[in-house]
């Protein structure tokens, strides 16, 4: 089988879709996994293990950007579409899968004008734009959250979860002690300057933090300078980089995550058993990180902090707290393990073979 991914932009949606060509190769290892991408640096870092292929694509954002910038990105769309349909002719694709994001509706709408089959990944609470508007053309679309499901017609939707890598499915997370030891501080694959400049600040005022904790900081590869220089002028046992290639073990060396709220980080988290305090990114369409976050929170796996409400000394009165409190953290790593869900991608590839069968 032959199959094409629409996975640019991040790694919310570019890890879907070496989780899923994982499992479509370890199902059947002459299955073809081709990844439509924008080209960036990250995407090639995030692959770079991998025999996967990525296939660049001319497209930029429209939501948030400007009436100008909107109108400059849907010029791009017809050439878009045209590449796409070349692609898919000479890879002789069989299913198209996006998995949201700006590289979505061309990839997906090339394969509709093709004939292909076509299905959607949906890791958020609240579906993104992309996904609303190309839930028509799908023939399958696949959610994470039960919240997701209203927003597509019933019939075509499971609920299967986000899909992980292997790696964080293997071997099974050890039980929460309780005890903080190691913090994780993860804006997202690009990093997130506001956790950045709160999370130093919070260092700065906490003994706590500086003599008992320590860091692994992933800040993106913008802010990395300045993050360097800012711990360096402190007495602090810190990692600074700008991306973890192997979350997957990085994550399960952490006792306590801060994180931005993506769907994706937030499933690896639960599939580590890891408690969280949770950031969503405020400009995110719909607010679909704080919905996301709020799922943990009332599961009680995670505590959120609003970006509005984001200071220092807020971030290490909860750090704090949070560390001084095992019984607490034992109980939180209990409710993001039982929030571990990890044969999405089984599911999902299953499904897909089946549909592509179905012709």
């Amino acid at each position: 089988m032959n199959v094409v991914i629409a996975a640019g932009g991040t790694g919310g949606h570019f890890y879907p879709a070496i989780a899923l060509a994982e499992e479509f190769r370890r199902r059947d290892a002459h299955t073809s996994v081709t990844v439509i991408g924008t080209g960036r640096a990250l995407e090639h870092m995030m692959v770079a293990e991998t025999d996967i292929k990525i296939e660049p694509l001319q497209v930029r954002g429209v939501v948030g950007r400007g009436l100008l910038a909107s109108l400059r990105a849907l010029l791009l769309v017809p050439g878009s579409i045209w590449k796409v349909m070349q692609l898919l002719r000479s890879t002789q694709a069989d299913l198209v899968i996006g998995t949201g994001g700006y590289t979505s509706p061309p990839v997906v709408i090339a394969a509709w004008l093709l004939g292909i089959k076509r299905v959607l990944i949906e890791p958020n609470a609240i579906p993104g734009l992309a996904n609303r508007v190309l839930g028509p053309l799908a023939h399958r679309v696949f959610v994470s959250f039960e919240q997701a499901t209203s927003y597509f017609n019933p019939a075509k939707v499971t609920v299967a979860g986000a899909p992980i890598r292997k790696a964080f499915v293997d071997p099974p997370p050890a039980v929460h002690s309780g005890e903080v030891k190691t913090l994780l501080v993860c804006g997202g694959s690009q990093g997130a300057t506001a956790i950045n400049t709160a999370m130093i600040e919070a260092v700065k005022e906490s003994d706590c933090i500086r003599r008992e904790l320590k860091l692994i900081h992933q800040t993106g590869t913008a802010d990395l300078e300045r993050v360097q220089q800012a711990y360096a002028e402190m007495d602090v046992r810190v990692e600074v980089v700008p991306f973890v290639k192997d979350m997957a073990n990085v994550l399960r060396a952490a006792d306590l995550v801060v994180s931005r709220c993506g769907a994706l980080t937030l499933a690896e988290i639960a599939a580590c058993g890891k408690p969280v305090v949770l950031i969503p990114y405020p400009s995110a369409t719909h607010q679909h990180q704080e919905h996301n976050a709020r799922v943990i929170e009332q599961a009680g796996a995670g505590v959120m902090l609003r970006q509005s409400e984001l200071t220092g000394s807020r971030l290490a009165r909860i750090i704090e707290s949070l560390a001084n409190n095992q019984e607490q953290v034992r109980l939180m790593g209990k409710k993001s393990l039982g929030l571990r869900k990890t044969d999405a991608a089984e599911v999902m590839v299953l499904e897909c073979e089946e549909l592509v069968a179905s012709r």
